[in-house]
């Protein structure tokens, strides 16, 4: 029992990293990515639909974003939720076509990019920690019951802690890349 508790620990603490590293793809950088646009939804229809869904997203060039809408009625919408969306880009448009043109980032604004990645590590930080607050208790509950010795319970909150660490070791990684990507010149 405490085997499988531990198991699905990792399990999920690994998900909740690579949920945190999915989040640092959404921030931009000084190249384009269609990751970019993973978080903007576009009010179609009266439905709340992610851009993903309604347009084809490309990066023809390094600094260079174009979309191609599926419904070509729906690029007033698609360009209005670019430009309430927090990313700083404004589109432009031929009829057909979205061209979204990536500036070169101010230092300025390469540090609130910089706290807008530190602010997601932590959220990833407090839910890996979240989890492991659930299996302790879990862990406890069973120890109470009598399923698990203390010294079995003991153990496997060492490994439990071990298994944290690990994971928020990844974290920080990972914002120690995203930052030298975002501080990069």
């Amino acid at each position: 029992m405490i085997e499988e508790l531990l198991e699905d620990a990792g399990e999920r603490m690994a998900r909740s990293v690579e949920a945190t590293r999915h989040e640092f793809n959404s921030v931009r950088t000084g190249r384009a990515s269609p990751a970019l646009l993973d978080r903007i939804s576009v009010d179609y229809y009266g439905t709340h639909t992610p851009l993903k869904q309604l347009a084809s997203i490309s990066a023809p060039e390094a600094r260079l974003l174009t979309i191609q809408p599926y419904d070509k009625s729906s690029i007033k919408a698609i360009e209005r939720s670019i430009l309430e969306s927090d990313l700083g880009l404004t589109p432009s448009n031929d009829g057909n076509l979205i061209r979204l043109g990536i500036p070169e980032l101010t230092e300025e604004r390469r540090k609130e990019m910089v706290k807008v990645v530190r602010h997601i590590c932590e959220d990833g930080r407090v839910a890996i920690r979240n989890i492991r607050r659930d299996v302790m208790h879990d862990l406890r509950e069973l120890r109470d019951a009598g399923e698990a010795g203390s010294d079995d319970e003991h153990r496997a909150e060492g490994e439990l802690q071990k298994l944290t660490d690990g994971k928020i070791a990844e974290l920080e990684q990972a914002l120690k890349h995203k930052e030298a990507e975002i501080l990069e010149v």
